[in-house]
């Protein structure tokens, strides 16, 4: 009897722990499902955004003003040229010497020594030699005035020009200062002189002229305005 007692008991206990085993699963899944309803309530409140006609619209003349600008910025670097304006007035010059009976005996060199017979060394040529017989006519190779004559040391007896714009040529090695004197104003292609050999730098070439060309004050290439 008492057996069957405590088996009632068991079977009690038994059956109340598995009533509280069904109460705790059921609220365990009550409450997942109330999380995840949650969860989804919110993601539904997150906004959207979505791409209009509207916006379509205003991103292309975004696009279409960028785009202008950069053109405009791109034509404003083109240098334009003004065709009413006149180009710039040259002179025109001539060899100081008949190029038919003369020729090159000596090029002007100043970035590098050429070799100097008469003083037999190695030196820069600040001019142009023009070889031709001796007495043969010395011309101006443009417009201008005789700014000076004298006796050079190194390159004998010498006349300069003044043609403007800081351009002078100078005229060494002549046999004689008569034809022409200080202030004269002479034309292109006049006889100024002949060549000689008075110039003591280089007395052992043939009859020559010594012929320079200078800038501002500073020796120039001859070639660079004459085409001999």
């Amino acid at each position: 009897m008492r057996q069957v007692e405590k088996k009632k008991g068991k079977d009690k206990v038994a059956a109340a722990l598995m009533l509280c085993f069904c109460l705790i699963a059921l609220t365990s899944i009550f409450t997942i499902k109330a999380s995840i309803d949650k969860i989804s309530e919110s993601a539904g409140d997150v906004p959207v955004t979505k791409k209009t006609a509207a916006d379509e619209e205003k991103k292309q003349e975004a696009d279409k003003k960028g785009s202008d600008e950069s053109s405009a910025e791109a034509s404003a670097k083109v240098p334009t040229v003004d065709s009413r304006q006149e180009a710039p007035k040259t002179h025109t010059y001539v060899s100081p010497m008949d190029m038919a009976a003369a020729r090159i005996s000596k090029e002007y060199s100043m970035d590098m020594v050429i070799y100097n017979l008469t003083l037999d060394q190695y030196m820069t040529h600040p001019g142009m030699d023009l070889t031709a017989p001796s007495g043969s006519g010395v011309k101006a190779i443009a417009d201008g005035t005789i700014t000076d004559i004298y006796e050079d040391d190194a390159y004998g007896t010498t006349i300069e020009i003044s043609h403007g714009d800081g351009l002078v040529s100078r005229y060494c090695n002549l046999s004689t200062s008569k034809l022409a004197e200080k202030g004269d104003t002479v034309k292109k292609g006049q006889v100024i002189s002949n060549i000689g050999k008075t110039a003591i730098y280089e007395s052992m070439e043939e009859a020559h002229l010594h012929f320079e060309m200078l800038k501002d004050g500073k020796p120039v290439n001859p070639e660079s305005y004459i085409s001999f």
